[in-house]
């Protein structure tokens, strides 16, 4: 009969019970349990005495429920008894993949379709409650590892987590086109529904995460309720950038207007005359170009229409002229021109500059009144003579 020494347990962390393989201990066998671990003692198929971490010599009082079945020879020595033993890994977490192995069929919350969906995930694992989880799980097996835990859950996972997704749906009326944005909430959901289940089995849920939703891409009715989703949202920002582009166009035209406009008004500065100046020249040069102006009627006629512009623009003349055809907004014999030369202001009637002695040219004073041109034209603005030059 082998006697064993020492029973003790050092496998790796990817298992969560395992089983001694020794069956027959001497009553002075010692027992070893690392701090992470606990060992449960097995007397004819029945959980007795539960060690945590520490050394243990197995004698009866250590083993207050094993003890009053142990028989001891009369010679002394102690007599070897017929147990058990499991070590269960309480300390390590365990990894645990899942996914639902067909989709759940339920009616969508927000378009009121009916649609059928999947899911997978990860969950974490932790042995909890070593006698539950022996005798509800393990059984008469000598291991349990990853692998085994996660075929044990599998089918009890898809039963229950089908029915927590379509709840959580509906529940919480959960858009489908949305789902993503909802994982970490969805995962705590089902983590705090499943938590009691797992606890029946003496395991502790620690994590449990919905990483993918599979929807039901490719069916006709999902594409067309998923197209119009989505065009909605691409309408309203559609129309937004376009928006946003109009309202820069128009800042961009303004702009423009306003840097011609500045450009405009310093032209007028450096040229010595002011937007009205400006205006009267235009309706002057306007008239002046009728080649009937040399008549005395179509003259007054001109010049009356000039008079009921330059009133309509508010006086745009400093000046009124005293004849038979009315009053017109024109320069006065003061109005200064300039020296083609060197640009010096030139008095009405002037000959020669007063600051090059440069002469100047008669197409620059009006032969009849002597005005003197401040602009280009065909006719005198004052008496209506054809210009010459």
């Amino acid at each position: 009969m082998a006697v064993a020494k020492i029973i003790k347990y050092e496998g790796d962390n990817t298992t969560l019970i395992w089983k001694h393989p020794c069956e027959d201990f001497n009553s002075l066998t010692q027992l070893v349990v690392h701090e992470t671990q606990e060992a449960l003692f097995f007397m004819n198929g029945e959980a007795l005495d539960l060690f945590g971490p520490g050394r243990y010599t197995l004698e009866t009082e250590n083993l207050p429920l094993i003890g009053g079945l142990l028989n001891r020879t009369t010679s002394g020595l102690h007599s070897p008894f017929h147990c058990e033993v499991y070590f269960i890994n309480r300390a390590c977490q365990f990894p645990v993949k899942w996914g639902t192995d067909s989709k759940v069929q339920f009616m969508e919350p927000t378009y009121g379709f009916p649609i059928s969906i999947g899911a997978s995930g990860e969950m974490i694992l932790r042995a909890e409650n070593s006698r539950k989880l022996l005798l509800k799980v393990v059984g008469t097996e000598a291991l349990l590892d990853q692998k085994k835990l996660s075929g044990f859950f599998r089918a009890f996972l898809m039963t229950k987590i089908k029915s927590y997704i379509a709840q959580f749906m509906r529940t919480n009326s959960v858009n489908i086109f949305e789902i993503d944005a909802h994982l970490a909430e969805f995962s705590q959901i089902l983590q705090d529904q499943l938590t009691p289940d797992f606890q029946e089995y003496g395991i502790c849920l620690d994590h449990f995460f919905v990483t993918n939703v599979v929807k039901p891409d490719g069916e006709r009715q999902y594409e067309s309720f998923k197209n119009l989703y989505f065009r909605q949202y691409a309408d309203i920002a559609e129309a937004k950038l376009r928006q946003q582009t109009d309202l820069i166009y128009a800042q961009t035209e303004a702009q423009k207007t306003i840097i011609a406009s500045q450009a405009l008004a310093t032209k007028r500065a450096q040229e010595g005359y002011t937007y009205q100046q400006e205006r009267g020249f235009d309706v002057a040069e306007k008239v002046a170009q009728n080649e009937a102006v040399g008549e005395f009627t179509n003259l007054g006629v001109g010049f009356g229409t000039m008079a009921g512009v330059g009133g309509a623009v508010g006086g745009l003349v400093g000046n009124l002229m005293q004849d038979t055809v009315g009053a017109v907004a024109m320069p006065t014999p003061q109005t200064v021109g300039f020296c083609e030369n060197c640009g010096a202001k030139l008095p009405a009637g002037t000959a020669f500059c007063e600051e090059c002695g440069t002469p100047v040219s008669a197409g620059s004073v009006c032969k009849t009144c002597g005005y003197q041109f401040v602009r280009p034209g065909k006719f005198c603005p004052k008496c209506g003579t054809k210009r010459e030059g």
